[in-house]
């Protein structure tokens, strides 16, 4: 035993009274320490610093300062659905305020028909989507025979001759050219075929799921077909690209002679052009299939209206249809959106 508490006083020698005076008054500043700092988190907000010294942060104060109130929106009235619509000779019939997007008339708008050449609004919108309005584009025999051989409407074109694709839009839409339509797609897409799968891409993306293309002319074809619901929504959206509706509310477009093409004169085949004031386009249709269409817009007192016949049963029925359709429409009281009105397009 006092060998075991010898080595145990070797180990841990006994510490000089200077070394034990220091230790004593570290311990001491310690357990000050500990002793403020407890009280300062006791008495200091969780998250808070205390304050002291010129760097202290100030207490806020509050301010009587508002943000402004939201304003609330001011919606413009609307042309409202009132009374009866016209009695018409179509078999089929919309008319839209443009404006709002809101259906005005609908006669069997989602009956899926044959919609002749105003099939030619799509070639159009192609068209102008993918093409070089500089671009020439050479009319081959094929465009040339689509309308001889199927008694066509023709914008009068010759084999060989050069255009460049404004002239051949008039082409397309003004007398509605059979020729011109099948030239755009030959010289947009190379062959009618392939620029037809970008009209049926084009108009899914559109979401006109009642539409189908084959071919860009409207001539009767199997699986080709629309509705009037399908029409003015895509003639809505054609209106907005400015070169379609400056082209469509044409009356005459003239092209002199060149060293590429011959000189040709066109007129448009929609007489509302000539006989509705404020009249601003769109297309007319017609084969034995789909009877006599016409797709149609016009303004009046600041309002747009775009609408749709198919199937009516002369020329002159489609556009007397079309007056009254507008007539009536413009007649139409303005009135502010109502929460339960039905919704836009």
């Amino acid at each position: 035993m006092p060998q075991q508490q010898q080595r145990s006083r070797s180990v841990f020698p006994t510490l000089s009274p200077l070394v034990s005076r220091i230790l004593a008054a570290l311990l001491l500043v310690l357990a000050a320490s500990i002793a403020i700092g407890t009280s300062l988190l006791v008495f200091t907000p969780l998250g808070a610093k205390p304050a002291s010294g010129p760097f202290a942060a100030a207490t806020p104060t509050a301010t009587g300062t508002q943000l402004p109130p939201t304003p609330t929106p001011t919606l413009a009235p609307v042309l409202t659905p009132h009374g009866t619509p016209p009695a018409l000779s179509a078999a089929e019939a919309m008319l839209l305020d443009a404006d709002s997007g809101r259906i005005l008339v609908d006669m069997n708008g989602e009956v899926p028909r044959p919609m002749a050449s105003t099939t030619k609004i799509m070639t159009a919108v192609i068209a102008l989507q993918i093409g070089d309005l500089h671009q020439e584009i050479t009319v081959g025999a094929d465009a040339v025979n689509e309308a001889r051989d199927n008694d066509g409407s023709n914008a009068g074109l010759q084999v060989g001759e050069r255009l460049t694709l404004r002239d051949l839009l008039y082409a397309l839409l003004l007398p509605s050219g059979d020729d011109a339509a099948i030239a755009i797609a030959d010289g947009l897409a190379g062959s009618s075929e392939k620029f037809v799968t970008l009209m049926n891409l084009f108009a899914w993306r559109l979401h006109l799921f009642q539409t189908h293309y084959a071919n860009p002319d409207g001539l009767p074809a199997p699986n080709h077909y629309s509705t009037a619901f399908d029409l003015v929504r895509l003639a809505r959206y054609a209106m907005t690209i400015p070169l379609f509706a400056e082209i469509v509310r044409t009356r005459v477009y003239s092209v002199p002679e060149t060293a590429t093409h011959l000189a040709h004169v066109w007129t448009s085949t929609n007489e509302l052009l000539s006989t509705y004031p404020g009249a601003t386009g769109i297309k007319t249709g017609f084969t034995g299939e789909a009877g006599y269409c016409l797709v149609f817009s016009a303004t009046n007192k600041g309002h747009h209206l775009i609408g749709v016949v198919l199937h009516a049963a002369s020329s002159e029925a489609r556009f007397q249809d079309a007056r009254r359709l507008l007539d009536w429409g413009f007649s139409l009281p303005a009135l502010p959106v109502s929460a339960s009105a039905p919704p836009p397009l």
